[in-house]
């Protein structure tokens, strides 16, 4: 399987939701960085089920444990191991989808690939997988604040379904974003996404949606073309993650419906004499290279594939059947997805800092 990701700081990800834990291993850390477990658990916290009305009600702790890579509060440069042990697990809820597969899925792919998979949450394909990216990602952001300190990672939910969040990326701050269980930056929107989720949890249904991100800060240019483009591994990182559907960056579609004259961003120097743009159709990314303008994104979710409600299936046996979701799950991603749209953005980051720092000094 590939379960890898990045070229210089680089991370192995391990375990399955409902096994005896999950995790990473984190190759090409610099040495002498501070790392403790508060600094993960401050990541990993905001991921995690259980906390609140609008998520899962699976009772996890996440606690993590750093097994290696780590002295006396320092990075040593060796491998950097992390571990979060699986405490509130029910393998029972999945009894009957040990046979027959859930609709949208991973389960009917996983065997037509293997031949065999562990059918207990959504195993490797669950998104529990993902703990191990925010653990490695709080260690890409220690990092990056020694390489380039400016620079701030902010994503928010932009939409739910039809709702849409009206947020400045230019000023938007992480308090804004993390002061609702939402996670939009629209205060205005809040109460009506939240509505709008339990609502569909009621119903036995789910619902998907859009994350914004913006990236202030990024140095001009990060990113390896051509097949390394900084756009290029961003839609792989983010397209990785469980439950995306899309990506687009700067104007991203939209941008199909202007004409040349109307898309390009103007040139101009700033009061500093630094190189900036006047609008940023680009997204802050041109050649596959940064230009030093914020980087911006969106990513689309779609709606959680479990529901509470009986639908047409097949099983191993080549029986059509029907089958009712069971079990503890979001009926709708977004909220807990944002700090996975920003642990993906640093691996991304730290990764090209550092090839950009091995190649250019």
């Amino acid at each position: 399987m590939s379960s890898q990701f990045g070229t210089l700081f680089r991370i192995s990800t391990f375990g399955e939701s409902h096994g005896g834990g999950v995790g990473v291993v984190i190759d090409g850390c610099p040495s002498g960085i501070a790392l403790s477990e508060a600094d993960i658990q401050v990541d990993l916290d905001r991921r995690r089920p259980g906390q609140s009305e609008i998520t899962t009600p699976r009772n996890e702790a996440d606690e993590a444990e750093i097994l290696s890579g780590v002295y006396d509060g320092l990075t040593t440069g060796t491998p950097i191991a992390v571990i979060v042990r699986n405490k509130d697990h029910r393998p029972s809820a999945y009894d009957e989808m040990a046979k027959k597969y859930r609709p949208s899925h991973a389960d009917y792919t996983y065997d037509a690939k293997y031949g065999r998979r562990n059918p207990n949450g959504g195993g490797r394909a669950s998104a529990r997988e993902t703990i191990g990216r925010v653990a490695a990602a709080a260690v890409a952001k220690k990092v990056l604040a020694t390489i380039a300190p400016e620079i701030e990672i902010l994503p928010w939910v932009a939409s739910i379904r039809d709702l849409n969040a009206n947020v400045d990326p230019a000023t938007v701050t992480f308090e804004q974003i993390e002061s609702n269980i939402v996670r939009t930056g629209d205060p205005e929107m809040v109460d009506a996404m939240i509505d709008a989720v339990k609502a569909a949890r009621a119903d036995g249904n789910s619902l998907g949606g859009t994350i914004e991100c913006v990236v202030r800060g990024v140095p001009a240019g990060w990113g390896e073309p051509v097949f390394d483009r900084i756009e290029a591994d961003l839609a792989k990182g983010m397209l990785s993650l469980p439950a995306t559907k899309g990506f687009e960056i700067g104007s991203g579609f939209a941008g199909t419906l202007l004409t040349g004259r109307e898309h390009n961003d103007p040139f101009r120097l700033d009061e500093d004499g630094k190189v900036v743009t006047t609008s940023n159709r680009s997204g802050g990314v041109q050649g596959g290279i940064t230009n030093g303008m914020p980087i911006e994104f969106r990513v689309a979710f779609k709606p959680t594939a479990t529901i509470m409600t009986s639908q047409e299936t097949v099983d191993n046996e080549g029986q059509e059947t029907e089958l009712k979701g069971k079990g503890r799950h979001d009926p709708c991603v977004l909220p807990r997805a944002v700090p996975l749209v920003e642990a993906m953005t640093a691996l991304v980051l730290c990764d090209h800092a550092m090839r950009q720092r091995g190649q250019q000094g």
